[in-house]
């Protein structure tokens, strides 16, 4: 199973979702899932781009993204939204290892990882 972690801004549209999905995904991947704040699983752009492509997605509540270690933990981030990660936890959640690190595109932020 490969999970994309996900950040974004409020409004962000499908469109900039998959295009900052499709520039990590590792090729040939079949089984994805998309992971993010509970809040931006609620968002209209982010609930299009996982149902165009038929992928889960899952929201986890800052408290739990929160305790997961990541590699790049942001303090700006941390201050906003209560959790120092939202890409890199969202991905490493469930468990795994991380494939592709954060990686910033436009209104998105994307991490990959395995398990």
């Amino acid at each position: 199973m490969i999970t994309v972690g996900l950040g974004a801004s409020r409004g962000v549209s499908a469109d900039d979702v998959l295009a900052a999905v499709d520039a990590v995904l590792p090729r040939g991947a079949t089984a994805v899932r998309l992971a993010t704040l509970d809040v931006r699983a609620a968002e209209s752009g982010i609930r299009e781009a996982a149902t165009r492509r038929g992928w889960q997605l899952v929201g986890h509540p800052a408290a739990a993204l929160a305790a997961v270690p990541v590699p790049t933990p942001s303090d700006r981030v941390a201050s906003a939204i209560g959790t120092a990660s939202v890409a890199e936890a969202a991905a490493l959640v469930d468990g795994g290892s991380l494939l592709v690190p954060k990686t910033a595109r436009g209104r998105v932020t994307v991490a990959v990882a395995s398990r």
